[in-house]
């Protein structure tokens, strides 16, 4: 599978599961204000939040279902980092746009609620233990728990909260700047009370957003600047901090004993290692091969020919690697080659269906790796938001007032993407592709095609790694055979980096996940001001005042069944504008590890709980002889 690119930088919560006081007062201010008040009529008090429905769990539930709540702590685990995949890092500080950040920063901070793996949009309090909702749904006021603390003792307070969401609104990455924009306001009432005010209209999942930022010292960044670059371990409060690093190598991540939140529900049974320790590899082959020499504990395989032909050596012979499938309920991914349409070259829609013409799935799924993915045709892929079949009434008045701006095949069954032979050059796909770029006005001449324009119609896939060019060389051969110049390009991590950034690629290849309720990210990944953002997800560069619509409905439906409708809608209109070539995809995680862990008794639903869940057993390792670190 091709890169991941996450709505928002990990947060704590995710990493686990693939970011001051007042001074010259005598008392803290909850010592000297009046008691806030019983929640007025039409304010409602909550455990959590949830976007949509009841959280699933009671006010006093005990721990997460998915958790050992009497699994020991020690041991290291030691694993790649999480897709996208770079080679180093020359930051801590994953929360800005500049530098190329080390995995699993996130580790390092607290967040306000924290989520369940259990449920797709549901947190429950960490740093707030409640929070108060308005009968507007406007103004959140989160009461925060006096024991919380930063790693070097000091309070963590509202103040801090406030200050934080500022700044990520301020000076944070644009994807989450972005994401804060209708954000009024965070204010600390209180060193434990923290008011939230949002604007009319806003997102329905900016609650969400909110609650799950990472908690910043005040006082830290007082000292030290936020919007650069740092190998500094800067100051965190939660089960973790950083260990050693060494850039190109490895970054490690110490679990903190005396950890303020340890005991609460949402922690009981997790952050279980004393060690979490990203090892970096420059390539998947060379990693695999270390995990098979025991260098490191746990290795998620995303190569179908190496998880089908890969485990004949002796470790996973005698049982010291065992290897399994985890389910994946999560909506499956946006995987393909994007095309970025400020290019002039991909202008025209015609040209971009008639390039898809030329990728033989069917070859490429048989020969290169062993049918095991399905198809995608979807920006929803394995969902219930998945367009299917003519429009349902309710997509059809979504649709109606842009008919007149929207292609005819809007209102049909959706495009799917073409079944070849299976020869790896199906003729008549080829033939079909040379039809639409016929009718698009293109002509060939000297061997090329050439746009009306008279320029070449050539482009060039760009990747930080070598590891699909046995994908893109067969359908760069098939471009060819159209008149189409097509090449390919490798550059390292941060030269990648720096043309994402800037939009500056004609092709990427790509796996985007969308949340099962999305919210704010669809304006990250498709909205017109995204298209014109720096560093922004919106990687098409898509520019459609009827997707923006849409998102702003999307944005603030009011049911589940009304968010499906918009978001089914909104495939349709995305899949006929032929944006992207899709690739496949596959419902499980395929899983390989040396057998020295514990583990609860069954997974979480949307993720394998490697990180959170699962624990080292020193009877396991030593019965297998275990060398690895």
């Amino acid at each position: 599978m091709a890169e991941t690119r996450n709505f928002l930088p990990v947060t704590r919560r995710r990493a686990l599961a693939a970011l001051s006081s007042l001074a010259g007062v005598a008392l803290p201010g909850w010592a000297v204000r009046p008691a806030f008040a019983e929640a007025a009529p039409g304010e409602t008090e909550s455990h959590g939040l949830s976007i949509f429905g009841e959280l699933a769990e009671p006010a006093d539930f005990p721990h997460f279902a998915y958790v050992n709540p009497k699994a020991p702590k020690g041991g290291t685990l030691v694993m790649e980092p999480p897709p996208p995949e770079k080679n180093s890092y020359d930051s801590l500080n994953p929360y800005i746009l500049r530098g190329n950040p080390a995995a699993g920063v996130g580790l390092i901070y607290d967040t306000l609620l924290a989520g369940s793996l259990d449920e797709r949009d549901a947190l429950y309090g960490l740093v707030a233990k409640k929070v108060r909702i308005s009968a507007d749904k406007l103004t959140y006021t989160f009461f925060l728990r006096k024991e919380a603390r930063f790693h070097d003792g000091s309070p963590l307070t509202a103040h801090d909260v406030a200050f934080s969401l500022d700044l990520l609104k301020a000076e944070g990455h644009p994807m989450i700047s972005q994401s804060l924009r209708d954000l009024v306001s965070a204010k600390a009432e209180a060193d434990d009370v923290l008011v939230v005010k949002l604007a009319p209209g806003r997102a329905r999942d900016l609650p969400i957003i909110v609650a799950s930022q990472p908690i910043f010292s005040k006082a830290y960044y007082t000292k030290h600047k936020f919007n650069e670059t740092t190998l500094e371990p800067p100051l965190g409060s939660s089960s973790y901090k950083i260990g050693a690093i060494d850039p190109g190598r490895f970054i490690s991540f110490q679990r903190v004993p005396d950890y303020w939140a340890k005991d609460l529900p949402v922690n009981v049974g997790q952050a279980n290692f004393d060690t979490i320790r990203f090892d970096y590899y420059g390539d998947r082959n060379v990693a695999f091969e270390a995990f098979k020499a025991g260098a490191f504990t746990v290795h998620e395989e995303f190569t179908s020919a190496i998880w089908a032909t890969g485990y004949d050596f002796p470790a996973f012979r005698d049982g010291r690697v065992k290897r399994e499938e985890i389910p994946d309920y999560n909506i499956s991914g946006t995987q393909g080659w994007f095309m970025n349409i400020r290019r002039p070259v991909f202008a025209d829609p015609r040209v971009r269906k008639a390039l898809g013409y030329a990728f033989d799935f069917e070859w490429t799924n048989h020969n290169l790796m062993y049918d095991s993915y399905k198809r995608t045709s979807s920006y929803f892929e394995n969902s219930d938001l998945e367009a299917v079949g003519v429009p349902t009434p309710a997509e059809l008045a979504l649709l109606e007032p842009f008919r007149d701006r929207l292609p005819k095949d809007v209102f049909e069954a959706p495009f799917q993407p073409p079944v070849s032979d299976g020869s790896g050059q199906d003729r008549n796909l080829l033939r079909k592709a040379v039809d639409l770029l016929t009718e698009a006005g293109c002509t060939r001449k000297d061997g090329l095609l050439r746009l009306p324009d008279g320029k070449p119609l050539e482009f060039e896939f760009l990747y930080n790694t070598s590891m699909f060019e046995r994908h893109t060389q067969p359908f760069i051969k098939n471009l060819k055979l159209i008149g189409v110049n097509a090449r390919m390009r490798i550059v390292d991590a941060a030269q990648y980096k720096s043309r994402i950034d800037d939009h500056d690629y004609d092709v990427i290849m790509e796996r985007v996940r969308i949340a099962y309720s999305p919210g704010e990210e669809l304006r990250i990944m498709f909205g017109s001001e995204a298209a014109r953002t720096k560093g922004s997800q919106n990687v098409i560069g898509v520019a459609d005042p009827v997707v923006d619509a849409l998102i702003e409905k999307a944005l603030v439906a009011n049911s589940r069944e009304e968010l499906a409708a918009i978001c089914r809608a909104l495939d349709r209109v995305l899949i006929a504008g032929q944006y992207w070539i899709p690739h496949y995809y596959k419902p499980t995680h395929w899983i390989a590890h040396w057998d020295v862990f514990g583990r609860p008794e069954r997974y979480p639903r949307f993720d394998t709980g490697i990180a959170a869940t699962w624990w080292w057993d020193d009877a396991k390792a030593r019965k297998i002889n275990y060398a690895g670190r």
